[in-house]
């Protein structure tokens, strides 16, 4: 192979080169006869010797089996790969991430509305709420957004995401008046009393919120195709299933509690949570938790979890159910947030984690107590079961935690 390179070389030199005609038919001939000979040579050793010949059938054998291999593993790779791609969020990190906060302010902005409804419509003798849950699926948005953009960023967004809302939620107040009756007393000209029912009118304010959820909105503005390509992404979670936080893929079984001497800090924490938490260990898919919320399907569940184990303690909040756009703003917004590397963790306090680093928490847990060099913890969604974790009191990824009491 190497003779017929260097050839090939000097034909090359031969036909556009400047050296004389004969010259180069010479080293071309002389090149030829050398390479000739070679062979031949080559040839009448290996069929003289079938030892050799035998060796050289079974190598150029191995050479065409590996080859074989490699090209079908390259070929699987390469399919695995496409794969991988094309059911893939395209768009970057950061901008998924922060429209899906951009997101998350219209709804912030609509509950803060819904709240705040008895003083924009002040007077009324009664307000009856029927008020959906707020609050979305980040996956579906960034499916939705995928399968109809393919590649977007938070600037260019801004329009279809409020169409989007729009389309999402659907708030109705409407005015209804009643004609009722009180009891009075009056009195007659000879001086008795005696009771007279008087109408009058009582005025109710009904506020209605419909969440149709963004799967509805993107039945109706998707073609087929990209509805198909949703439900994929949908399905996938683009590949990506930790970028909303909300979880970890840890498998490995629940930390062993037995022989574990936990400290007595500096506050007494809330026990109850911590046990209504623990006899939750196990539990796989987070459907009693997200179906408590107000989700019609599963969504990334620890903070659900962490809410629901608050609830059920008799506390009506904090209620959360992503870790960093609600959950850490509600205990900063009650004066009961620390941030970081915190020693006296109590039993019942939320902690929250950065897995990253990057300055944004991707899970929450709860407390189970500290024996000072560990912090133990009650997680939903940690490989999608409730999970006993431990985690060096310094870690780097407890991004901070929410004080109980």
């Amino acid at each position: 192979m190497y003779q017929k390179r260097a050839l090939k070389k000097k034909y090359m030199a031969y036909r556009y080169g400047n050296q004389g005609e004969n010259t180069n038919k010479n080293i071309i001939i002389n090149s030829i006869s050398n390479f000739k000979n070679a062979t031949l040579r080559l040839s009448k050793c290996i069929i003289n010797n079938k030892k050799l010949l035998l060796i050289s059938i079974f190598l150029i054998f191995i050479i065409l089996f590996v080859s074989s291999i490699i090209s079908s593993c390259s070929i699987i790779f390469k399919g695995g790969i496409n794969s991988i791609i094309s059911t893939s969020y395209t768009s970057e990190d950061e901008d998924i991430i922060a429209t899906d906060n951009a997101y998350t302010i219209l709804e912030n902005k609509l509950k803060e509305r819904i709240d705040n409804i008895k003083t924009e419509y002040p007077g009324y003798d009664e307000y009856r709420f029927d008020v959906d849950v707020i609050g979305h699926n980040p996956h579906e948005l960034a499916s939705y957004l995928t399968a109809l953009l393919h590649y977007y960023k938070k600037s260019q967004v801004k329009e279809e995401l409020q169409r989007l809302f729009d389309c999402q939620y659907k708030l109705t107040i409407t005015k209804t008046v009643e004609v009722r009756y009180r009891t009075k007393r009056k009195t007659d000209n000879n001086g008795n009393s005696y009771s007279v029912r008087v109408p009058y009118n009582y005025y109710i304010l009904n506020i209605k919120l419909d969440n149709f959820s963004i799967s509805k909105a993107a039945e109706n503005f998707l073609t087929d195709e990209q509805f198909e390509m949703y439900t994929v992404y949908l399905e996938t979670k683009g590949n990506k299933p930790l970028i909303f936080g909300g979880g970890t893929s840890d498998l490995s079984p629940s930390t062993d509690l037995s022989g574990v001497i936990f400290e007595s800090g500096s506050r007494e924490g809330n026990i109850d949570i911590v046990n209504i938490a623990l006899s939750q260990e196990g539990n796989l898919g987070g459907e009693p938790y997200w179906s408590w919320y107000g989700f019609k399907s599963r969504v990334e569940w620890c903070a659900c979890f962490v809410s629901w184990c608050i609830n059920q303690a008799g506390y009506s909040e904090p209620k959360f159910a992503a870790c960093h756009a609600q959950g850490i703003p509600q205990f900063k917004s009650m004066g009961q947030w620390v941030q970081g590397n915190y020693n006296s963790p109590a039993p019942g306090d939320i902690i929250f984690f950065d897995w990253e680093n990057d300055g944004h928490s991707d899970h929450v847990g709860i407390v189970i107590g500290t024996d000072g060099e560990k912090v133990y913890t009650v997680e939903g969604n940690s490989g999608d079961v409730c999970r006993v974790r431990s985690y060096d009191i310094n870690s780097n990824v407890i991004f901070g935690y929410g004080l109980m009491n």
